[in-house]
């Protein structure tokens, strides 16, 4: 006898259960009762034929089978927001909503600025902002257009290249006057230096002989917005792109013999390109996203 396919709403539920851990959790994001959830859960057990979670004193643990199955209802909640958002607007008009995905510093440093602006130009278009330092899966639209440090590869992508970002090293003028400018990697190794914790995008740097490890920095932490702020607050010396430490009034330290590139690139799906807010989007964020680079002159 062949198992009725669970519905969305209980794909729904189940993964707002997994990432909150708890029916009542769940309950609050989905804006539900939790007997409903409850309901959902129990449901969707019965159709899949598994048990899903199981009672513990930290909330409701996923089982083995649950885990295996959230890259599919992931898959599930990006098609259906993909839905949402090709109903919110028709192809020609000025309205409905845009979702843009970009790193942390991109995100949250250089994007506001460009959307302000977009919005006075086109005050019907809604903005959805995902930051992530993973690159979306745009073929799954789990995001309409993406700003990216590498070189989109999948050929059913409409990618540009905008140019190249340096980071290097800098510090706040304020704590450079009081303790210094170091003039050579022995004087640099005697300053709080700012970096992660646990999850670097670099392990070595061959140039500087220099193996990267937490225990390297005095300032540990893997969100880039956390590094960024502790360099703005004058903690020590870190990396930051040079287009934003010129824009804030940092000071490069050792420039040049700290170097690393990034490219910046704009992508979006090809079935996009004939759909009139996503292109005026893409083209909006590929002049804002020049100027930005532009910076570095």
């Amino acid at each position: 006898m062949s198992r009725q396919e669970p519905g969305w709403e209980l794909v729904r539920s189940f993964l707002a259960v997994f990432r909150r851990k708890s029916l009542s959790g769940a309950a609050r994001e989905l804006s539900l009762t939790q007997p409903t959830v409850g309901r959902h859960i129990d449901a969707l057990e019965e159709a899949l034929g598994a048990k899903l979670f199981t009672r513990s004193q930290s909330g409701l643990l996923p089982t083995a089978r649950a885990s295996s199955l959230v890259p599919y209802a992931e898959a599930m909640a990006s098609a259906a927001g993909a839905l949402v958002r090709a109903a919110s607007g028709e192809a020609e008009e000025e309205r409905g909503a845009v979702r843009v995905t970009a790193s942390e510093v991109i995100g949250t440093e250089v994007l506001p600025a460009a959307f302000t602006a977009f919005r006075r130009l086109h005050p019907h278009i809604d903005i959805e902002l995902v930051l992530s330092n993973r690159s979306e899966d745009l073929l799954k639209r789990e995001a309409d257009i993406a700003v990216r440090m590498v070189k989109p590869t999948q050929a059913a992508l409409l990618a540009k290249k905008i140019g190249v970002l340096h980071v290097g090293l800098h510090a706040h003028p304020d704590y450079l006057k009081a303790y210094g400018i170091p003039r050579n990697l022995d004087e640099l190794r005697a300053h709080p230096l700012i970096g992660f914790d646990s999850a670097p995008s670099v392990r070595s740097l061959p140039k500087l002989g220099v193996t990267l490890s937490r225990e390297l920095f005095a300032f540990r932490c893997d969100s880039d917005i956390g590094q960024t702020a502790a360099l703005r607050a004058g903690f020590g010396i870190g990396g930051c792109q040079v287009a934003l430490a010129k824009r804030d009034g940092l000071v490069p330290v050792l420039p040049g013999v700290f170097d690393f590139k990034l490219e910046v690139w704009i992508a979006m799906h090809k079935d996009l390109r004939t759909t009139r807010r996503m292109r005026l989007m893409f083209d909006h964020l590929c002049v804002h996203l020049a100027r930005h680079v532009a910076l570095e002159r």
